[in-house]
């Protein structure tokens, strides 16, 4: 098998772009990076990192939006990362109540990945702005940085016993040089 790479798993709606908590996002009009996700993409890049991003997109399992709508917010989501790329933009579709192994914080999506793409989890880490994001990467075995963007803040109080040994940054560019020095 060839060699491994280094990867980011990263959060969509409140890492990547912007996300009004508790809105379900599918117009791609209403799709907006944050100031500094282009520059994080940049360094991210430079240090060798393949970006993925792996979302939970319950509105589909609770019928607020279907796949196809999902699909043409990452093609506008993409257009606006250009010219960086992501590998691949993997999400489950179920509601809560479903109990899929694919929601994070389970594991499914991220096992996934690591083995389609032969991510080396060592050199590797999940960036999001939940602890369910935390979660899935202790699930995945893999390192984690909580980003303080949308639900971060709240999270980072509500859950402070549990994220007290997570790296936590200010945002995705915060992350990236956080990346870029260790």
């Amino acid at each position: 098998m060839s060699n491994k790479i280094k990867a980011l798993f990263l959060d969509r709606d409140g890492t990547v772009i912007k996300e009004k908590p508790g809105v379900y996002l599918s117009d791609p009009k209403k799709v907006a990076l944050y100031k500094n996700t282009k520059a994080a993409f940049k360094l991210f890049k430079e240090l060798g990192y393949k970006i993925f991003i792996v979302s939970n997109q319950s509105g589909i399992g609770r019928g607020y939006f279907t796949e196809k709508e999902v699909s043409a917010v990452h093609n506008k989501l993409l257009s606006l990362l250009k010219p960086y790329t992501v590998e691949e933009i993997i999400y489950c579709p179920h509601a809560p109540s479903e109990n899929c192994s694919c929601r994070k914080p389970a594991p499914a999506m991220g096992l996934k990945l690591i083995k389609k793409y032969n991510v080396d989890r060592a050199s590797s880490f999940v960036i999001g702005d939940k602890k369910s994001d935390i979660d899935f990467a202790k699930n995945l075995k893999m390192r984690s940085v909580l980003v303080l963007t949308a639900n971060g803040r709240k999270q980072q109080k509500k859950y402070a016993t549990d994220l007290k040994n997570i790296k936590i940054c200010l945002d995705l560019l915060g992350a990236a040089k956080y990346l870029q020095n260790i």
